[in-house]
């Protein structure tokens, strides 16, 4: 019995390197967050435009054509590293990306526009995150590829970087864009 006892974290502790082992053996990103929404309508929303706009965004804005979605925030560090990316894709790729704007103070997200331009076609702000939390947002920023019916086809948590809009998000673009 006291042999027993003396093997029991042993064996514990082979069992857990087994269990990481095969996971890692396996292929599969560990950075990987999966979405329980994808090829799942949006949900219902309708979020107020910030102050001095005129725009919101609601679920009923989409389904004219393939757009992004980004959420984003004034206080987020990895926002401002990935808004250039944004910013190209809006502006100069003619690509239509909305935004949500993810527990901020109203008056820091008009600031954190001004001072860093905004690509963005419609902006809703949600305040207490409610609308984050039904997406499946994680953290900020968070980009979802939303097709023409409205439904979610891809989600990016994280910052985008070139290398992920080129690889991923422009081939689902124009393959959704048909």
């Amino acid at each position: 019995m006291r042999r027993l006892l003396f093997l029991l974290p042993l064996l514990l502790l082979a069992a857990l390197a087994v269990g990481v082992g095969t996971r890692l053996l396996s292929g599969s990103d560990p950075q990987s967050l999966p979405s329980a929404l994808i090829d799942k309508p949006l949900p219902a929303f309708d979020l107020a435009a910030l102050p001095g706009r005129s725009d919101g965004l609601a679920n009923a804005d989409f389904g004219s054509r393939p757009m992004l979605l980004n959420v984003f925030a004034s206080w987020c560090v990895p926002c401002l590293a990935e808004h250039p990316v944004i910013t190209k894709l809006g502006r100069e790729d003619g690509i239509p990306v909305v935004a949500i704007n993810y527990k901020d103070k109203p008056e820091d997200a008009l600031a954190w526009l001004k001072r860093n331009g905004d690509p963005y076609r419609r902006i809703g702000a949600d305040a207490d995150g409610r609308t984050a939390i039904d997406l499946g947002v994680y953290g900020v920023p968070e980009t979802f590829v939303i097709d023409k019916a409205g439904r979610i086809r891809y989600r990016h948590p994280g910052p985008l970087t070139p290398d992920i809009v080129d690889r991923e998000i422009r081939p689902l673009l124009a393959e959704l864009a048909k």
